[in-house]
């Protein structure tokens, strides 16, 4: 079994093969956003996952069903993606997909 578009199932033959191109990203989930984890990993907040080739960000958070008023901030590799460009900014194998909730504070 291997963590795949986030959701914990195993590769489907196609991938397997090689017929649909894939890419290994790191996703780091930041405060309240570890529960949405696998448990195995939950307390060291990343995983290792295997996405489509040239995902985007959002292709990435949409199938781990992340509340979006939940996803604020979003970096790539230490940069600021904004949320009008999570759509478009597509992901590079090796990157590193950071997200943390809203932070209250005083």
């Amino acid at each position: 079994m291997e963590w795949c578009a986030g959701h914990a199932k195993a590769l489907s033959p196609a991938l397997r093969r090689g017929i649909i191109p894939f890419m290994k990203i790191t996703l780091k989930l930041f405060a309240s956003l570890t529960d949405y984890l696998p448990p195995a990993v939950k307390y060291t907040n990343m995983v290792e996952m295997d996405v489509v080739a040239n995902a985007s960000i959002m292709q990435v958070i949409e199938p781990m069903a992340l509340p979006e008023k939940m996803v604020h901030l979003v970096l790539v590799n230490g940069s600021y993606v904004a949320p009008e460009h999570r759509h478009s900014t597509l992901l590079k194998e090796g990157d590193v997909l950071a997200i943390w909730p809203p932070i209250a504070g005083g």
